[in-house]
């Protein structure tokens, strides 16, 4: 069975891991079937290779216990919300049925980010109209929920998912990318991602989201839609921050 219940959207192989990857960790102990679609294989990374990238994909997903991993194939630097890519994830949507989608935030500053955040958000609609593809239209699909994850511009949240069980996993499912983090034995050009303190930085990241709702580790969301809450005691009294 392809089909999953929750799937994240990124642009390079390791977005994942740096945005979701707890929000993953925790689907999957709750149950759930998780996916993962890499919209590019990260060819214009300054370290590394794609084919590297690619098994390092590979192990994070193993890490990750992800039920699948692929890869769309656009062109690294090269995405834009046209009708190619649009039909292209279509596709993949009605073939994989997710219910909620995980994906950049609108806005983020690096252009396939916000592209694909558009571009998710858009096929996510399209793939319930049985029209808009021919080859697939009897395959369309309800039109799932997308969560954006606030990375790289302050939005408030809508939502922060409690991640402090997964924390570790998720930092050693970042690590699995050998090649883009901190590696004294590199001999490749450094980056801000290769930094030894950035690792500390996104740990640092998720407790702090973690401190907002009263728990050791968190992921933020922003959702644009008004979300339906069937049972609103049962939402409002999950451990809050008790100190705002």
């Amino acid at each position: 069975m392809s089909q999953v219940d929750i799937l994240a959207i990124c642009a390079h192989p390791d977005d994942v891991e740096l945005t979701v990857g707890g929000t993953l960790l925790k689907m999957k102990a709750l149950g759930y079937r998780t996916g993962a679609l890499d919209v590019t294989r990260g060819e214009m990374g300054t370290r590394g290779t794609p084919e590297g990238r690619a098994a390092e994909a590979e192990s994070a997903a193993k890490i990750l216990k992800l039920d699948l991993r692929e890869n769309l194939g656009l062109p690294d630097g090269h995405v834009f919300v046209t009708d190619v890519e649009r039909t292209a994830m279509v596709k993949v949507l009605r073939r994989l049925k997710p219910k909620v989608i995980l994906t950049h935030q609108l806005g983020d500053p690096h252009p396939d980010h916000d592209h694909i955040a558009q571009l998710v958000r858009e096929a996510a609609r399209l793939s319930s109209m049985k029209r808009y593809d021919e080859e697939t239209g009897d395959e369309k699909i309800a039109v799932p929920i997308v969560a954006h994850n606030i990375f790289s511009r302050h939005v408030e949240p809508s939502f922060v998912v409690d991640i402090s069980d997964f924390l570790e996993e998720k930092m050693d499912a970042i690590r699995a990318y050998r090649s883009q983090f901190h590696d004294p034995e590199s001999t490749e050009p450094e980056t801000r991602l290769t930094s030894k303190h950035f690792l500390d930085e996104l740990e640092n990241r998720s407790r702090y989201f973690g401190s907002l709702i009263g728990v050791a580790a968190g992921e933020p969301y922003f959702v644009r839609e008004a979300l339906n809450v069937e049972d609103p005691i049962d939402l409002l009294t999950r451990p809050m921050n008790l100190y705002s």
